[in-house]
């Protein structure tokens, strides 16, 4: 169904997840995905979770994905991870031809999309000072 990828950089600790052919359009999965940048992974879901669009289950599945990669292949800890990028492009649209009337026939256009998400490891905020 999916393709998952995961990469680490030392420098920036990031995991990656990628689902392919994810059945929506750039046009509807880009709002969504602008919506969970910068936040917790726990909020992400949560707010995935009780939007009323119908793509938000496969991009739970992918941040789920992405999680399941920072625990087991890097240990990192969950509850520091935070959405660094989410973006989607286009993938494929199938064809289809709809009949109409006078002999005619009107397309029918039914795209894909790729999503992919980048986790972070939240970093220790430093306090360099006090303001007075």
């Amino acid at each position: 169904m999916s393709k998952k990828k995961k990469t680490k950089d030392n420098k920036n600790k990031t995991v990656r997840s990628i689902n392919n052919n994810v059945r929506s359009s750039v046009r509807k999965l880009n709002p969504i995905l602008r919506n969970i940048v910068g936040k917790k992974v726990e909020v992400a879901i949560r707010d995935l979770q009780f939007s009323e669009k119908r793509i938000t289950k496969d991009i739970r599945k992918t941040i789920s994905s992405a999680v399941a990669n920072a625990e087991n292949n890097f240990q990192y800890d969950i509850d520091k991870l935070i959405v660094k990028e989410a973006y989607c492009g286009k993938k494929i649209i199938m064809k289809r031809f709809r009949p109409r009337a006078k002999g005619r026939a009107a397309p029918i256009l039914k795209p894909y999309s790729s999503v992919t998400i980048i986790l972070s490891e939240m970093k220790k905020m430093e306090s360099h000072g006090t303001k007075s």
